[in-house]
């Protein structure tokens, strides 16, 4: 039988082995003060978490620069100011 938890963990295997492997994990190593410096209230934790799950995808997914730039901007500003803090991903926005 396997683990219920398994399906997901292949996820993040392939999230994290995909295109944007590396940005993926500057994305996930920004501290919270960092994340929460964009703007006054916790939106920004929400969006970050959004954002998150987004580049997860693009990476699984094999999806290319210019259509995570565009899922990312669909975000908000809130979220590309957060991307832009990762510079491998703020340099996708040049």
């Amino acid at each position: 039988m396997s683990n219920r938890f398994s399906d997901m963990f292949q996820d993040a295997d392939a999230a994290f082995d995909g295109k944007y492997s590396e940005e993926l994990k500057e994305l996930t190593g920004l501290s919270k003060e960092e994340v929460g410096s964009v703007t006054p209230d916790n939106s920004d934790l929400k969006i970050y978490s959004v954002l998150i799950k987004v580049v997860e995808k693009a990476s699984k997914d094999n999806t290319s620069k210019a259509q995570l730039v565009n899922d990312i901007n669909e975000l908000g500003e809130v979220a590309v100011k957060i991307a832009k803090k990762v510079p491998s991903i703020a340099a996708l926005f040049i």
